[in-house]
């Protein structure tokens, strides 16, 4: 530093947005339609492109639940859950949500819809792991499921306890599981993965 220079400290501080003013720049066009983003916990989190697998995947798994439930839930597929005291807007790959006639075009759905929520993974392993599914947990999720296109696995979060789920499982290739909500709905990874 030359003599008289004044030495500055710089403060880095991070601008988080609430959900109103998140919503705000979606009506007035600083995000549109095509923005691949997520406000996760006040910050606006940019998505990965979304690939072939990753797109099939989810098509298969709310093709399966759309003919294996029918009316019995609602089938929302890569849509907002509203996360109020989390300051969040995360748009899971599917939720499984309790039917509601107007289809929850009169509010989007919160925590105690949901009966079940999917989120598939290849790129996105560790922020879903270490970013969403704790936030889902805190925000009282009670069924949440990881399915992970790398290793072929499904993993079944139950059981929200803080940061994280007590219950965690995952599911042989062999073996039948089911939806907490949906009991009586027989599934296998391959029903999920193909």
């Amino acid at each position: 530093m030359a003599d008289g220079e004044d030495s500055m400290a710089v403060t880095v501080k991070r601008r988080r947005f609430t959900l109103d003013e998140y919503h705000r720049m979606g009506e007035t066009g600083i995000l549109g339609p095509d923005d691949r983003v997520e406000l996760i916990e006040g910050e606006i989190i940019e998505m990965s492109p979304i690939g072939s697998r990753h797109a099939g995947t989810v098509a298969r798994i709310q093709h399966l639940f759309s003919i294996r439930l029918g009316d019995r839930a609602v089938v929302w597929s890569q849509n907002p859950l509203l996360l109020v005291h989390h300051q969040s807007e995360p748009e899971p790959d599917v939720m499984l949500l309790a039917p509601r006639a107007d289809f929850y075009v009169a509010r989007l759905p919160e925590p105690p819809d949901l009966r079940l929520l999917i989120e598939v993974a290849d790129s996105s392993l560790p922020y879903d792991r270490r970013t969403k599914f704790p936030l889902y947990a805190r925000a009282g999720v009670t069924e949440a499921w990881l399915v992970d296109l790398d290793t072929g696995r499904v993993e079944i979060h139950r059981e929200p306890r803080g940061a994280g789920y007590r219950d965690v499982r995952i599911p042989r290739a062999d073996e039948t599981f089911s939806p907490a909500a949906f009991a009586d709905l027989a599934l296998t990874v391959r029903d999920l993965l193909g």
